[in-house]
């Protein structure tokens, strides 16, 4: 699901922090963007320690952040 959302290498994604579970929340058509719920909060870098390892996890490839270290919204290389 998440592959056919990766353009050029990058991936954008929209994170809910705080959540009750990690999961993937959808693919929202007119925003261009992957929704992604998180378990840990927004601090410390925890969130995004979180997202990188759950997305490395389900795609099996190195993640980075390209854009957005301290926004909801993130720019994600895909590697």
């Amino acid at each position: 699901m998440i592959e056919q959302h990766i353009q050029k290498g990058l991936l954008k994604v929209v994170v809910k922090t705080n959540s009750a579970k990690t999961q993937i929340l959808g693919y929202d058509e007119q925003k261009k963007v992957l929704r992604i719920a998180l378990k840990s909060q927004p601090q410390d870098g925890k969130a995004n320690t979180e997202l990188i390892k759950y997305l490395s996890k389900q795609l099996k490839k190195k993640i980075e952040i390209k854009n957005g270290h301290t926004s909801k919204n993130k720019t994600l290389k895909i590697s």
